[in-house]
C-alpha cells in the first residue's frame, strides 16, 4: 500500500520552474534601469575587462539573499518581526521607515525610466500621459486584486524570459570574441581607475571610482536581499522547502549576474569608449550597429526593464514600513497596500515636476544618499547578526564559508557608505 502512496506525492510534487519565484522577484527589482545602465557604461568603458568584479558582486549577492531566504524558512517569520523581538519594536521601525524612504526617493527614477523607454518606443508620446495612466492602472490593481504575490510571480517569469531572449539576441547579432570573453573573468584591473576618493575640484565632484561603486550599489542590493525573507513568506515556504529555498535564490542570482553580464559584454563589443548617459541615448547608439531588428528588441527589452522594479520597488518599500511598525506585512493586507500607494504617488510626483522642469531632484537625491549611509549597513548586519543566531536557525546557522562572505559583504557595505557620505559632505560643502 505504501507504493502507490509514493507514487501519488511525487506527482503532486510541482515542476521546478514552479516552485522558483521569491528569488526572480528580486531579481527582477535589482535589475532595474540603473543596472542596465551602469553594466554598458562599465563594458563601454572598460571593454570585459570588469567581468569578474561582477562575478563577485553575483556571489555576494547570492550570500545575502540565501541568508535572508533561510531566515525567512527557518525562523518562520519576516526579518523585521525576528528582529522586533529580539532588538524591540523600535529598532524594527527604524529598518522599516529608512527602507520604505530609500524606496520613495528611488521611485522617481523609476518612473523616468519608463518614460524614456515609452519615448523610445513612440517619440511623439506624451511621458506624462504615460505615468498617469500606469501609476492609475497599479492603484486600481493594487485594491481590487485579492493574490497579489501570485501575479507578481508569473508577470515576473515572463518579464525575465522578455529580457533574456532580447537581451540574448542583441549579444549573438553583436558576435563578441570568445578568447576576450573569458579574460574578463580573470582577476585584472583598469589602468584607467585609481583608488582615489573624491574630490571637488572647481565646483564638481571628481570620484574615479565612481563606475566601480556604481555596479556594485547596483548589482549587490542589501535592501532587495533583505526582502527575500519576506517573499519566502508570502510564498508560504516551511522547514519543508529549505534546500528549494536556497536553490531559488540561486537561480535569482545567476539571473540578475547574467542579465548584467550580457549587457556589459553586448556595450563592450558594440560600443566600446562610447558610454551612454542614459537609456534612451544607450538604445539609439545601439540601433546603428546592431541593426532595426535587434534595435528593437532591445528597446522592448527595456521596456520589461523599466517596467520590472516599477511595481516591486513601491511594494518593498510599503511592506517594510508595515512589517517595521507592526502591522500585518503581506501584499494582499491593507496597509502594505496603502504604503505602496503613498510611494507610487511620491514618485509619481516628483518625475513628473522633473519632466516639466528639466531638472533633476537634487536634494531628493542626496537624501536618499544619505539615507543609504545609514541603511544598507543596518540592513546587512540584521541579516548577518539574524541568520547566526542559534535561537532562530538551530542547526542551520550560518556555515564558516558563509560568514566569511558575509563579512566580506558587510564591509563592501560598509565602505560603500563611507564613500557616499564623503560625496555627501563634498556636495554640501
Amino acid at each position: 500500500m505504501s507504493e502507490p502512496s509514493v507514487t501519488s506525492n511525487l506527482e503532486r510534487r510541482p515542476p521546478l520552474w514552479r516552485s522558483f519565484g521569491p528569488a526572480l522577484i528580486t531579481a527582477c527589482v535589482v535589475f532595474g534601469p540603473g543596472s542596465l545602465l551602469i553594466s554598458s557604461k562599465v563594458g563601454a568603458t572598460y571593454g570585459y575587462e570588469l567581468l569578474w568584479l561582477l562575478v563577485l558582486t553575483g556571489i555576494l549577492m547570492g550570500t545575502y539573499m540565501t541568508m535572508a531566504a533561510r531566515i525567512g524558512v527557518v525562523g518562520g517569520a519576516t526579518p523585521c518581526t525576528l528582529v522586533a523581538g529580539r532588538l524591540g519594536r523600535p529598532v524594527a521601525a527604524v529598518i522599516g521607515i529608512n527602507l520604505c524612504l530609500i524606496c520613495t526617493t528611488f521611485q522617481f527614477s523609476n518612473n523616468l525610466a519608463v518614460a524614456a523607454a515609452a519615448e523610445t518606443l513612440v517619440p511623439k508620446i506624451d511621458a506624462h500621459w504615460v505615468l498617469l495612466g500606469l501609476n492609475g492602472l497599479i492603484i486600481v490593481f493594487l485594491f481590487a486584486a485579492k493574490q497579489i504575490y501570485r501575479f507578481l510571480e508569473r508577470t515576473m517569469k515572463v518579464m525575465v524570459g522578455v529580457m533574456l531572449l532580447c537581451f540574448v539576441i542583441n549579444l549573438v547579432i553583436a558576435g563578441p570574441g570568445l578568447p576576450d570573453i573569458i579574460k574578463g573573468f580573470i582577476p585584472s584591473w583598469p589602468q584607467e581607475i585609481s583608488l582615489g576618493v573624491p574630490k571637488k575640484i572647481d565646483g564638481a565632484i571628481q570620484d574615479p571610482m565612481i563606475l566601480i561603486a556604481s555596479l556594485l550599489g547596483t548589482t549587490f542590493s542589501v535592501a532587495a536581499a533583505f526582502y527575500q525573507g519576506n517573499l519566502v513568506r508570502e510564498k508560504g515556504w516551511t522547514i519543508k522547502e529549505y534546500n528549494r529555498g536556497i536553490g531559488d535564490s540561486i537561480t535569482g542570482v545567476c539571473v540578475l549576474t547574467g542579465i548584467s553580464a550580457i549587457m556589459l559584454i553586448t556595450a563592450a563589443t558594440v560600443i566600446p569608449g562610447k558610454p551612454a548617459e542614459n537609456i534612451g541615448t544607450l538604445a539609439q547608439s545601439l540601433q546603428p550597429l546592431l541593426g532595426s531588428t535587434a534595435h528593437v528588441f532591445f528597446c522592448v527589452g527595456l521596456l520589461a526593464v523599466a517596467m520590472n522594479p516599477f511595481l516591486i520597488n513601491a511594494m518593498i518599500g510599503g511592506s517594510i514600513l508595515a512589517d517595521g511598525i507592526g502591522r500585518p506585512a503581506k501584499l494582499d493586507d491593507p496597509w502594505p497596500r496603502r504604503f505602496t500607494v503613498a510611494v507610487l504617488l511620491v514618485g509619481m510626483v516628483v518625475a513628473m515636476l522633473a519632466l516639466r522642469t528639466g531638472e533633476k531632484p537634487v536634494k531628493l537625491i542626496i537624501f536618499g544618499q544619505a539615507l543609504t549611509v545609514i541603511g544598507n549597513p543596518l540592513m546587512a548586519a540584521a541579516i548577518l547578526w539574524l541568520a547566526n543566531r542559534k535561537d532562530i536557525m538551530g542547526d542551520r546557522r550560518n556555515t564558516i564559508i558563509l560568514n566569511v562572505f558575509g563579512g566580506l559583504g558587510l564591509l563592501v557595505v560598509i565602505v560603500m557608505a563611507i564613500r557616499v557620505l564623503f560625496r555627501l559632505v563634498l556636495q554640501l560643502s
